[in-house]
């Protein structure tokens, strides 16, 4: 190979002989100022000048930027210039027309009035991804040029960059978050209540709303379970966190909720079964939650919170009371004694259940937000989804809010006239010995016949009333009490004592001489069941449903 040959095409060889060229000395002065070959070539190695950026022909850089450039003069917006880019985008465009009619595309995009206010103010401005005609998307930004020297008018620099592949993946991660938020919501909603029972004693509204634009939706979740015997309970919760592990969490505990209510515990019982699930469920998934029984022949919320937020009650004088205390720690801590307490639900209250979403603000306390709830409450009058509605707009939840909100509005109606006639109480005191079965019978016969109950009905009252009694004399202890209770839907019959032991349904063989008291009653009724006291002892009742004909009829 001619290494000659190629040594001489390389760079570094041309600028050494070059440079032996210019610096060639003469045979007179050779040995003056001489220099070595090396010195020599490294003081001519150098790279070229750069040019200053004022020597650059503008024009010609312009017309090679990839972006679209436009430049325009004066308060009519006249063409002064447009680049290859520009023209590539939208066609050639007459050169000193003004811009609104001989660059309709931007108009279209609303810039005609943005280029005026960079003219008037000479500040520049920019709009980002503006899809413009022909489908691409571009981010203007529009900067103001001074006036010439000689007093020519100002313009404005019109620099567009294309963002289409930006803007598309854009909407495509927006299209694929509003699906999972869809699908979030969609699951959350599905574990709430589709419709909430209604019993025969309360009125009831809810409503939930999920929180801002993300997926990532809450735990909030309530319920209404109605107990039997006339009692009802009401749930309310809230799993911390958000996402979809919160709402399956939230969806595990409410059914975990309706299936320990089925237990007939007290509130604080419940709870401490729900603390125990919690842990199991996700040891670090923590929620709160206020479960409470309403029982209409007391006129009370009976409830424990488990780290929620405390019930508001307005009586029907307007005044909003705070059930404060017992609060014990939220679900899945664990080590906790819960307590029950207690709050006055008469007639023409409202009870008051939510979330922390609907009172909690970043820039304010949650007491004050609290105290705002009471307020909104103590002038919110109407049906319960009419006070519901009034709580939410009046704390200022929008469709953006940044948190779920979820509200609970438990009214305890007034009833006078013939809606209160429907609505009827009558107890026995039962001291025990063999008068008390048929003073039990006729108490009860006499009662059904004064509320004019259909002949078959009255009968299977009468029947009920005598196998409870019957039971509770044989199993139970003194005092006993046969409580009678009419409403608009159902005849519920309610036998208590002093003894916590609770019958079970049991099949009688035929020499038995008891055990058929439960059985009878079970058939006999709609529904029938048994819970622990307060105080000590049990309650155990049956229910039946009143004909169309009993629900309407005056009495």
């Amino acid at each position: 190979m001619n290494f000659t040959r190629w040594s001489a095409r390389l760079p570094g060889t041309q600028r050494r002989a070059a440079a032996r060229t210019d610096h060639q000395v003469t045979p007179d002065r050779r040995g003056e100022g001489s220099v070595p070959a090396a010195r020599a070539e490294q003081l001519t190695d150098e790279p070229p000048p750069v040019p200053a950026v004022d020597d650059l022909p503008v024009r010609e850089v312009l017309d090679r930027v990839p972006a679209l450039v436009a430049l325009v003069h004066g308060p009519d917006q006249r063409i002064a210039y447009i680049n290859d880019a520009y023209t590539t985008a939208f066609g050639d465009r007459p050169l000193g027309a003004p811009a609104r009619e001989a660059l309709p595309e931007l108009d279209e995009l609303g810039l005609l009035p943005l280029l005026d206010q960079v003219l008037r103010s000479g500040k520049p401005r920019t709009l980002k991804s503006r899809k413009a005609p022909g489908g691409r998307s571009y981010t203007f930004t529009c900067t103001p040029v001074a006036k010439s020297a000689d007093g020519g008018e100002g313009g404005v620099l019109i620099f567009a960059t294309d963002v289409t592949d930006h803007a598309e993946a854009a909407e495509r991660l927006r299209t694929s978050e509003r699906r999972q938020r869809e699908t979030a919501v969609t699951l959350q909603r599905s574990l709430l209540p589709q419709g909430l029972e209604e019993p025969d004693d309360l009125r009831i509204a809810a409503t939930y709303q999920p929180g801002g634009t993300e997926a990532a939706v809450g735990g909030d979740w309530y319920d209404v379970i109605t107990l039997g015997g006339g009692r009802t309970a009401i749930v309310i919760g809230d799993v911390m966190g958000r996402g979809v592990r919160a709402a399956a969490v939230m969806g595990q505990l409410r059914t975990a909720v309706r299936a320990y209510a089925r237990l007939d515990l007290p509130p604080h019982e419940i709870l401490q079964l729900l603390d125990g699930l919690a842990t199991e469920i996700d040891a670090n998934q923590i929620a709160t939650c206020v479960y409470a029984i309403f029982d209409p022949n007391e006129g009370r919320l009976v409830y424990a919170s488990a780290g929620h937020l405390p019930i508001l009650v307005r009586d029907e004088t307007g005044t909003v009371q705070r059930a404060d205390e017992p609060t014990g720690p939220p679900l899945g801590t664990g080590g906790w004694i819960h307590s029950s307490g207690s709050i006055p639900l008469g007639p023409g209250s409202t009870a008051v259940l939510y979330t922390d979403g609907l009172v909690e603000r970043r820039d304010e306390d949650l007491d004050e937000g609290i105290a705002s709830l009471e307020r909104a409450l103590a002038g919110a009058t109407g049906t319960p989804q009419v006070v519901c509605d009034r709580l939410v707009r009046s704390l200022g939840v929008t469709a953006d809010h940044d948190d779920d909100v979820a509200v609970l509005v438990v009214q305890h109606p007034t009833r006078a006239g013939h809606d209160g006639d429907l609505f009827r109480n009558a107890a026995l005191e039962l001291l025990g010995g063999v008068e008390a079965a048929p003073r039990a019978r006729a108490f009860a016969s006499g009662v059904l016949t004064s509320w004019r109950f259909p002949a078959e009905l009255h009968d299977l009252g009468v029947l009920a009333a005598s196998e409870l009694v019957a039971n509770s004399l044989q199993h139970g202890t003194p005092p006993m009490r046969l409580r009678l209770r009419r409403t608009d839907r159902r005849l519920i019959v309610e036998v208590t004592d002093g003894d916590d032991h609770l019958p079970r349904r049991r099949r009688a063989e035929p020499a038995d001489e008891s055990g058929r008291g439960i059985a009878i009653v079970a058939t006999i009724a709609s529904n029938w069941g048994s819970r622990r006291t307060p105080g000590g002892g049990k309650a155990v009742w049956c229910e039946f449903v009143l004909p169309k004909t009993a629900q309407t009829a005056p009495v």
